[in-house]
């Protein structure tokens, strides 16, 4: 378990529809709140895990694509249910893709939540 972690939140509007046990629920929309959390075993010289600005960035650049859109239209969920499980992941996997590098080897994309209505939060943890 890291001992630092900082967590980044991103508001982001859209719609999807979900088959669920074989059947398609109607298109519906969210309010899409996403938390990626970074974690790490140490600082840097100025006592930084990492920038939250940098963070926020990557992951308001990877949710734009779907911002006032329907997930069901666009890679890779036009192909894969986009349940919030699964929107998680693929959020979680493109952030690790662009950041893990530049925050090694101290830190590294932990996880990243999701919640599509108050109560209801899905998490991927890598």
């Amino acid at each position: 378990m890291p001992t630092y972690t900082i967590t980044v939140t991103h508001e982001f509007c859209a719609a999807h529809t979900l088959t669920i046990a074989g059947t398609q629920e109607p298109l519906h929309g969210h309010n899409f709140v996403t938390k990626a959390t970074i974690g790490g075993d140490s600082l840097d010289a100025d006592g930084l895990l990492c920038d939250f600005h940098t963070v926020h960035a990557v992951l308001v650049e990877i949710c734009n694509p779907y911002t006032n859109q329907n997930f069901n239209e666009i890679a890779p969920f036009d192909a894969t249910n986009p349940s919030a499980e699964l929107i998680a992941k693929h959020i979680a996997d493109e952030l690790a893709a662009r950041l893990d590098d530049a925050l090694a080897p101290s830190a590294r994309v932990q996880s990243v939540s999701i919640t599509e209505a108050p109560g209801c939060v899905a998490t991927y943890t890598r």
